[in-house]
Protein backbone atom coordinates (compact mmCIF):
# COMPACT_ATOMS: atom_id res chain seq x y z
CA UNK A 1 0.00 0.00 0.00
CA UNK A 2 1.62 3.51 -0.57
CA UNK A 3 1.79 5.72 1.83
CA UNK A 4 -1.09 8.25 2.01
CA UNK A 5 0.16 11.80 1.08
CA UNK A 6 -0.99 15.25 2.39
CA UNK A 7 -3.94 16.98 1.97
CA UNK A 8 -5.52 13.04 1.70
CA UNK A 9 -7.66 11.97 4.52
CA UNK A 10 -5.72 10.15 7.06
CA UNK A 11 -6.69 6.42 6.73
CA UNK A 12 -9.15 5.30 9.71
CA UNK A 13 -8.12 3.00 12.30
CA UNK A 14 -9.40 0.70 15.34
CA UNK A 15 -6.86 -0.65 18.22
CA UNK A 16 -6.58 -1.23 21.78
CA UNK A 17 -3.15 0.51 23.84
CA UNK A 18 -1.13 -1.03 26.09
CA UNK A 19 -4.32 -0.60 29.06
CA UNK A 20 -6.54 -2.40 26.65
CA UNK A 21 -8.92 0.76 26.09
CA UNK A 22 -9.94 1.51 21.99
CA UNK A 23 -8.94 3.87 20.35
CA UNK A 24 -10.87 5.18 17.15
CA UNK A 25 -9.38 7.71 14.41
CA UNK A 26 -12.99 8.87 14.72
CA UNK A 27 -12.51 9.58 18.23
CA UNK A 28 -10.17 12.46 17.92
CA UNK A 29 -12.42 14.43 15.57
CA UNK A 30 -11.46 18.32 15.95
CA UNK A 31 -8.17 17.42 17.57
CA UNK A 32 -4.82 17.01 15.55
CA UNK A 33 -3.36 13.67 15.79
CA UNK A 34 0.56 12.70 15.53
CA UNK A 35 0.77 9.18 15.27
CA UNK A 36 3.96 7.75 14.86
CA UNK A 37 4.94 4.54 13.77
CA UNK A 38 7.80 2.69 15.03
CA UNK A 39 9.81 -0.44 14.66
CA UNK A 40 10.18 -1.76 18.76
CA UNK A 41 9.46 -1.36 22.23
CA UNK A 42 12.85 -0.55 24.25
CA UNK A 43 15.13 -0.55 21.37
CA UNK A 44 17.60 2.83 21.37
CA UNK A 45 16.00 4.78 18.42
CA UNK A 46 12.37 3.75 19.62
CA UNK A 47 13.52 4.63 23.17
CA UNK A 48 15.12 8.02 22.38
CA UNK A 49 12.21 9.11 19.87
CA UNK A 50 9.41 8.60 22.89
CA UNK A 51 11.58 9.89 25.47
CA UNK A 52 11.59 13.16 22.93
CA UNK A 53 7.74 13.02 22.77
CA UNK A 54 7.35 12.42 26.61
CA UNK A 55 9.70 15.03 27.50
CA UNK A 56 7.91 17.60 25.20
CA UNK A 57 3.91 16.00 25.76
CA UNK A 58 3.23 19.63 27.60
CA UNK A 59 3.75 21.61 24.60
CA UNK A 60 2.27 19.17 22.10
CA UNK A 61 -0.81 19.37 24.41
CA UNK A 62 -0.83 22.81 24.13
CA UNK A 63 0.04 23.08 20.54
CA UNK A 64 -3.39 20.43 20.73
CA UNK A 65 -2.05 17.84 19.13
CA UNK A 66 -2.86 14.25 20.54
CA UNK A 67 -0.04 11.70 20.17
CA UNK A 68 -0.36 8.40 19.57
CA UNK A 69 2.26 5.62 19.31
CA UNK A 70 2.16 2.15 17.03
CA UNK A 71 3.76 -0.93 16.41
CA UNK A 72 3.09 -4.59 16.04
CA UNK A 73 4.68 -5.21 19.75
CA UNK A 74 1.56 -6.76 22.09
CA UNK A 75 -0.24 -4.55 24.53
CA UNK A 76 2.17 -6.27 27.66
CA UNK A 77 5.22 -5.38 25.49
CA UNK A 78 3.65 -1.71 25.37
CA UNK A 79 2.91 -1.91 29.17
CA UNK A 80 6.56 -2.64 29.58
CA UNK A 81 7.81 0.14 27.63
CA UNK A 82 5.34 2.49 28.85
CA UNK A 83 5.74 2.23 32.44
CA UNK A 84 9.57 1.97 31.86
CA UNK A 85 9.78 5.46 30.56
CA UNK A 86 6.94 6.96 32.02
CA UNK A 87 5.42 7.17 28.65
CA UNK A 88 1.94 9.89 29.09
CA UNK A 89 0.58 8.94 26.06
CA UNK A 90 -0.69 5.61 24.18
CA UNK A 91 0.70 2.74 22.60
CA UNK A 92 -1.45 1.36 20.00
CA UNK A 93 -1.48 -2.31 19.56
CA UNK A 94 -1.10 -3.66 15.92
CA UNK A 95 -0.64 -7.31 15.94
CA UNK A 96 -2.54 -7.96 12.77
CA UNK A 97 -0.49 -5.38 10.74
CA UNK A 98 -4.02 -3.29 9.99
CA UNK A 99 -2.99 0.01 10.50
CA UNK A 100 0.74 -0.29 8.98
CA UNK A 101 -0.81 -1.52 5.96
CA UNK A 102 -3.10 1.18 5.97
CA UNK A 103 -0.97 3.47 6.56
CA UNK A 104 2.07 1.99 4.19
CA UNK A 105 4.58 2.20 6.60
CA UNK A 106 4.99 -1.79 6.61
CA UNK A 107 7.70 -1.84 4.10
CA UNK A 108 10.81 -3.68 2.94
CA UNK A 109 13.89 -2.94 4.95
CA UNK A 110 18.02 -4.39 4.47
CA UNK A 111 19.98 -4.73 7.33
CA UNK A 112 23.39 -5.91 6.83
CA UNK A 113 22.52 -7.72 3.25
CA UNK A 114 19.39 -9.17 4.71
CA UNK A 115 16.06 -7.95 3.41
CA UNK A 116 13.14 -8.53 5.60
CA UNK A 117 9.52 -6.34 5.87
CA UNK A 118 9.59 -3.95 9.07
CA UNK A 119 7.70 -1.30 9.82
CA UNK A 120 9.17 2.29 8.91
CA UNK A 121 9.96 5.01 11.25
CA UNK A 122 7.42 7.82 10.12
CA UNK A 123 4.46 10.19 11.55
CA UNK A 124 1.61 11.84 10.41
CA UNK A 125 0.29 14.58 11.48
CA UNK A 126 -3.70 14.50 10.96
CA UNK A 127 -5.54 17.92 11.15
CA UNK A 128 -8.61 18.74 13.06
CA UNK A 129 -10.63 17.37 10.04
CA UNK A 130 -9.27 13.84 10.00
CA UNK A 131 -6.84 14.90 7.23
CA UNK A 132 -3.09 14.79 6.72
CA UNK A 133 -1.42 17.77 6.93
CA UNK A 134 2.35 16.25 7.22
CA UNK A 135 3.84 13.22 6.57
CA UNK A 136 7.53 12.97 8.41
CA UNK A 137 9.80 10.18 6.70
CA UNK A 138 13.10 11.36 8.05
CA UNK A 139 12.68 11.21 11.96
CA UNK A 140 15.04 12.88 13.87
CA UNK A 141 14.72 10.99 17.21
CA UNK A 142 16.17 12.83 19.32
CA UNK A 143 14.46 16.27 18.20
CA UNK A 144 11.26 14.91 16.63
CA UNK A 145 8.64 16.85 19.07
CA UNK A 146 10.26 20.02 17.05
CA UNK A 147 9.49 18.48 13.85
CA UNK A 148 5.68 18.34 14.96
CA UNK A 149 5.69 21.99 16.52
Amino acid sequence: MALPQVGEPAPAFEAPDQHGTLHRLQDYAGRKVALYFYPKDDTSGCTAQACNLRDNYPSLLGAGIQVLGVSIDSEKSHQKFATKYELPFPLLVDEDKKIVEAYGVWQEKSMYGRKYMGTMRYTFLIDEQGRLEKVITKVDTKNHAAQLL
